[in-house]
């Protein structure tokens, strides 16, 4: 058989090699890229739930600065999120309802999470006038609350009520956080070092608990590969 033949099958076999090397680490890391969370803006968002004054923001979408007080009569402002995951939602101590629900499943995450310092967890009261510091104290203990992991909150009712409306676009129902306002959402907001929201999710559904917790995966992995 020729010789040429020989030595292009080796320099073909060679390309091969060497192609195969570069191109398949481009190609995971380009899958890698795809599985990157989504960034939620208003524009991104069902228009029911976004407030009229936001609704023109299409892009860098952030939680707005925020002085709440926890469970320990402490003041609780974004700096002490800094850096950090978190997962908030809006809740009552009196309620019987999908609050009881909520509350077990932010239980169950805060045990999975930790040990994980980076991820933290942020649970603001729609009845901030009736749950007082003491009230709170008491609803954290029964809930099982870690203090620095989880911060129970009360606040201005307008402050939250904004916050809710404006920042984690989490409610339907408009108003002006006015004393005949209120607020009841299910839902869980996932927030990323950078105070951007990168997930939604039912704090009732075990199904999206579990959505959460691989969305929590790729949320990680994109922070570990910067």
């Amino acid at each position: 058989m020729d010789v040429s033949f020989f030595k292009k099958s080796k320099s073909l076999l060679i390309f091969l090699i060497v192609f195969s090397a570069i191109s398949l680490p481009v190609f995971y890391h380009l899958l890698k890229v795809d599985k990157k969370l989504k960034v939620y803006n208003p524009i991104d968002v069902n228009p029911s739930l976004v407030h009229e004054s936001i609704k023109h923001i299409t892009k860098d979408h952030k939680i707005d600065d925020f002085k709440l007080t926890n469970q320990n009569g402490e003041t609780i402002t974004q700096k002490n999120y800094e850096n950090k995951i978190y997962i908030a939602d809006f809740f009552f101590t009196r309620c019987t309802n999908i609050c009881i629900a909520m509350a077990y499943n932010m239980n169950e995450l805060q045990e999975y999470y930790k040990n994980d310092d980076d991820i933290m967890f942020l649970s603001h009261s729609v009845t901030p006038v009736m749950d007082s510091v003491p009230v709170l104290r008491k609803y954290a203990d029964e809930k099982g609350v870690i203090d620095g992991k989880w911060n129970v909150t009360t606040g201005p009712k307008k402050h939250i009520y904004e916050l809710a409306r404006k920042s984690y676009m989490a409610v339907i129902e408009e108003g002006d956080g006015g004393e005949d306002d209120f607020i009841h959402t299910e839902q869980f907001i996932l927030v990323d070092k950078e105070r951007r929201i990168r997930g939604f999710y039912d704090g009732t559904d075990k199904k999206d608990m579990d959505k959460l917790k691989e969305d929590m995966i790729l949320l990680k992995e994109e922070y570990a590969s910067k």
